[in-house]
């Protein structure tokens, strides 16, 4: 029996999971959910935010089928996770920025968090680096320019490499620093060229961990994961907004997946 996930993000950083569960189940439908209507949720107000992401997942759940529902988006993560979970009975995984995995992984014990302001100061943010890098040099970094840059990027191919210099300026030169936290789905779209101004530096995303516990779920479910490797062509996008170049953005979304529908919700 084919089973469904919902992916849901403000724009276009849920691709970067949604890569990475496909890698992991290719035989996974999925319908992706991306709010641009009022992207980029890093500057939006929580309280909006939450009743949005609710009704939002509400709505894509009464026209398509859906078993799981997968956040995608570290500030929607961060909001709204228990007010979904009150309201929808199937699982529901959201996004943690992967402090922990890069603690392990520091040698130098000087880790970054590269997130959205929305995300960076956030209590639970404290609380993570209290649990698993309290012994790390832990410098913070927010920024809604580089969800932009990334955005655009994921559309054009093309990147406005002095803009990413100045944004990650503050690192350049910090020999200690060993290992970068992509604290926003949008970050690993734009890991190569990260990589090219810090090739001493590991990134680290929340992509793998999400597609564990992607399968992890699906043996509870009852899918063994081993049986879902036939990839599938049964995926579909929901947008809030017109797209401005749709033709560029389908162009981009098959890169991902065979997209057998686009509708606005």
């Amino acid at each position: 029996m084919p089973i469904k996930a919902l992916v849901f993000d403000s724009g276009v950083g849920g691709f970067s999971i949604f890569q990475q569960i496909q890698q992991a189940v290719p035989g996974l439908e999925s319908c992706y959910l991306m709010d641009n209507q009022l992207f980029p949720y890093g500057i939006q107000p929580d309280d909006v935010l939450i009743e949005r992401i609710v009704s939002l997942c509400q709505r894509a759940c009464a026209v398509e089928d859906i078993d799981i529902i997968v956040i995608a988006c570290n500030t929607a993560s961060t909001l709204a996770l228990p007010a979904l979970r009150e309201v929808f009975d199937i699982p529901i995984v959201g996004v943690v920025p992967a402090i922990k995995t890069a603690a392990q992984h520091s040698k130098n014990r000087h880790i970054a968090l590269l997130a959205t302001p929305a995300t960076i100061d956030r209590p639970y943010i404290d609380q993570l680096i209290e649990d698993h890098a309290d012994d790390c040099t832990v410098e913070r970094i927010g920024s809604s320019e580089l969800v932009e840059l990334a955005e655009n990027y994921w559309f054009s191919q093309q990147l406005d490499t002095q803009a990413l210099k100045n944004i990650l300026l503050p690192w350049i030169g910090n020999e200690s620093l060993d290992q970068i936290v992509l604290g926003c789905t949008h970050f690993p779209l734009l890991s190569e060229e990260i990589s090219k101004l810090y090739p001493q530096v590991g990134l680290i995303d929340s992509g793998q961990a999400i597609a564990r516990r992607i399968c992890f779920i699906l043996q509870q479910l009852g899918h063994d994961p081993k049986t879902l490797q036939v990839p599938s062509n049964q995926h579909s996008l929901l947008t809030t907004a017109n797209i401005a170049n749709k033709t560029a953005f389908l162009s981009a979304c098959q890169r991902i997946a065979p997209y057998q529908s686009f509708n606005i919700i």
